[in-house]
């Protein structure tokens, strides 16, 4: 079997993972749905006193909502994603097992990750935006062009999220729990991707420092893109910058671990 086949495998794997468990789906989009109106409510009263806040209408406010309840288990901004079975494996001493496999580390979490992510849009991400969409103005394009563009900048953010989380899972490593940085990366990740507040309204050197960081590519870019408020290849580029900044120093901090394992426990 090919490289390819072999990572896409693993991804088509990740993806009957998840797909196995319906009752944590059929919960999962009923409190996406929940909280997403919730949001919805503090969003319509905040605009209505500030119309056009951060560049947006109150249907573009919407949108954005909807958007990031259908990206939080997508991209596990807020947990649940690989990181949690790499830092287990890591305490445990499983990794070795890992590292001795044929195959890329990396490439392997990374697939895995991506067939993670495709079922928690599916599964838990279309529901949540269309009940947003049937019962709330939103924005959303009208042309293939537009959406097709979307979903690019949606797979750069899923490569994003995971070179985020393959780094503090690395941490395992050195570590003899990661629970803490974990929790730090989740606290940063809500604040810095606009999941709380789309990043537009942040004001002045704070909404420029946000803007710059990684953790925008998550939702802010992404969000931009669907809203025509931004310039696809822009966006493009600058999720894949990142993207590759952050995979590079993945590698990095793997070729320095695997130098030293320390295995916790074993």
């Amino acid at each position: 079997m090919g490289a390819g086949r072999l990572y896409a495998a693993v991804a088509a794997g990740g993806f009957r993972r998840y797909a196995t468990y319906r009752a944590a789906t059929a919960a999962g989009v009923f409190t996406n749905t929940v909280f997403g109106l919730i949001l919805v409510h503090v969003h319509l009263a905040l605009w209505a006193q500030k119309p056009q806040l951060g560049g947006y209408d109150q249907a573009q406010a919407v949108t954005y909502v909807w958007l990031g309840q259908a990206f939080l288990s997508t991209l596990a901004i807020g947990g649940g994603g690989i990181e949690d079975e790499l830092m287990e494996r890591i305490r445990t001493g499983d990794v070795a097992v890992d590292l001795y496999r044929p195959v890329d580390l990396q490439l392997w979490w990374l697939a895995a990750d991506l067939g993670r992510a495709s079922f928690q849009l599916l599964g838990r991400g279309v529901v949540p935006f269309a009940i947003g969409a049937l019962f709330f103005p939103v924005r959303l394009p009208g042309g293939v062009a537009a959406w097709a563009a979307f979903l690019v900048a949606v797979v750069l953010a899923m490569v994003v999220s995971f070179a985020i989380r393959f780094l503090v899972a690395l941490s395992a490593f050195w570590l003899l729990d990661g629970t803490g940085v974990l929790q730090l990366s989740w606290i940063a990740g809500f604040f810095c991707s606009g999941m709380l507040l789309p990043l537009n309204v942040f004001p002045g050197a704070l909404g420029e420092v946000v803007r710059a960081l990684p953790w925008s590519s998550l939702l802010q870019g992404p969000a931009d893109v669907l809203l025509g408020e931004a310039d696809p290849l822009g966006t493009y580029a600058f999720q894949a910058g990142w993207a590759l900044v952050l995979l590079a120093a993945g590698r990095l901090v793997q070729s320095a671990a695997t130098r030293r394992v320390v295995v916790q426990g074993g």
